[in-house]
């Protein structure tokens, strides 16, 4: 973590409150509404240590848990705190809510207090973050440009369908743009290759109407083991401005949480990392909904862009029994086998829906969201009304056969919309996705390729061999078939 110079000694009594920043949300004016303010004060000295409080005032949307984080000086060390959960790692101390004041409303506060040791000075912390965010610092945030005219529909669930503002059926056709999900996390960018104007202009070229985003949490959140140039305002402003290029080529951004925090070192652990490297079975309850809050607040006020909740839960794979599975997918808490706590599919449309956004949400099932043969029983409730199902996969998952998808999409697909966010197959060839999107056609629901990404298709199934769009033996399939596709 990068720390700013440190504020001059505080006394006994005296305050810190600073206004803080945020992003501003798609389309608003350049003034940044405040994100958190934090009030710290020495309450009492004496020769071995001190008494501090903390005052946190959340001044955006509703949090459904809060978790401050700010640093000690001179070899202070926390020995115990009320009204959270106090802990200290070398200099960092976190204030993390208990589980009776875990809510914090949009412009609500908190109080809590710790006792320290240590002798000296009792320097104020400069920095503070909840949920990742910074609090008491003031910024200034350029207005967006307008969206363009001819740009993406508005889109809306009705019954099995996705309708635009006429009421016509509108399809999300399109591939995945990786590269958001990984590259800030592992030290080397933001994206994987080029998002320049020309890049996303060669999507366009074959007649996609829809790119899925997949991102980072900790890099939107901006946490302290992300680099900063690849997190928080950077990463933000980075998403920002790719889906801007891809609404000025009138396709649909979807942006989706791929990597997650949370250590699970269960049954198909994809990594033993608590950080955001790797796909987790289920999001968390310590981040996820900040994420979700910070993201649905971002675009709220642009209804085109659509949500996709978590990219392939599993927690299938850490219980024995599909109601244990299911019921942690759609309620989180503490689910069997898995360390952390979770953040329910209800959890997260709630704390989208807490925003004011109204946007497309879809939520994929279990076994990595190649199952839905549950998702109409435990369905979250929307009270927007615009739920849709998401479904992956490839030639090598279980439900990979027409008689599956007969019986266990047949039934999702004929009451709500049924979005295939990824499809694909390790083959380098095309005949596996060719009959998906045959599937697909013959109801008029939605699928995405996955992915735009110049990498080895025996690896990682890959639709081009050059970000001009030039395709793999595997991409031709899904370039000729949208093509040939009216509108």
């Amino acid at each position: 973590m990068r720390h700013p110079p440190r504020l001059p000694l505080l006394v006994a009594g005296a305050a810190l409150a600073l206004a803080a920043s945020t992003i501003a949300p798609v389309g608003t004016a350049s003034a940044a509404a405040p994100a958190c303010t934090v009030e710290y004060s020495v309450t009492s000295q004496w020769d071995s240590g001190f008494q501090g409080a903390v005052k946190i005032t959340n001044n955006t949307a509703a949090l459904s848990s809060w978790s401050l984080s700010f640093d000690l000086a001179g070899g202070q060390q926390v020995s115990q705190g009320w009204n959270a959960k106090w802990s200290q790692s070398g200099r960092t101390v976190t204030a993390a809510n208990e589980n009776w004041n875990a809510a914090l409303g949009s412009g609500a506060s908190i109080s809590a207090g710790f006792l320290a040791s240590g002798s000296g000075s009792t320097a104020a912390p400069l920095s503070f973050k909840l949920n990742g965010t910074t609090c008491n610092v003031d910024a200034e945030v350029p207005p967006d440009p307008p969206a363009p005219t001819d740009g993406p529909p508005v889109l809306k669930a009705s019954g099995n369908k996705l309708v635009d503002e006429s009421g016509a059926t509108r399809r999300l056709l399109g591939v995945n743009r990786s590269g958001g999900e990984f590259a800030c996390v592992q030290g080397y960018g933001i994206w994987d290759g080029p998002v320049d104007d020309a890049s996303v202009k060669a999507i366009a070229d074959w007649n996609v109407n829809t790119v899925r985003i997949p991102l980072n949490e900790e890099c939107w959140l901006g946490l302290s083991n992300i680099k900063p140039e690849y997190a928080g305002a950077n990463y933000i402003a980075a998403v920002k401005d790719l889906v801007t290029k891809v609404k000025a080529h009138g396709m649909t951004p979807m942006l989706e949480l791929h990597w997650s925090h949370g250590q699970y070192t269960g049954n198909s652990a994809g990594c033993s990392d608590v950080h955001a490297s790797c796909q987790k079975p289920m999001p968390n309850m310590q981040y996820t909904p900040s994420f979700w809050a910070s993201v649905a607040s971002t675009f709220k006020d642009d209804p085109t862009v659509v949500f996709d909740l978590f990219n392939e839960p599993y927690p299938d794979r850490a219980t024995s029994t599909a109601e244990q599975a299911w019921t942690c997918w759609r309620d989180g808490g503490t689910c069997p086998g898995i360390g952390y706590e979770v953040a329910g599919m209800q959890d997260l449309i709630d704390t989208i829906r807490e925003t004011g956004a109204t946007n497309v949400i879809l939520a994929g099932g279990l076994a990595y969201s190649n199952d839905l043969s549950q998702w109409l029983t435990y369905k979250p409730s929307d009270p927007a009304g615009n739920l849709a199902a998401a479904w992956h996969v490839y030639n090598f998952n279980t439900c990979s056969n027409e008689s599956c998808w007969d019986s266990t999409l047949g039934p999702v697909a004929a009451q709500v919309p049924l979005v295939a966010g990824e499809i694909g197959e390790n083959t380098c060839a095309h005949s596996f996705i060719d009959r998906v999107m045959t599937w697909f056609d013959e109801r008029e629901q939605s699928y995405l390729g996955w992915t735009w990404n110049t990498w080895n298709c025996n690896s990682g199934p890959a639709l081009i061999s050059d970000y001009d769009g030039t395709p793999t033996s595997f991409g031709i399939g899904l370039r000729d078939h949208l093509r040939s596709l009216d509108g």
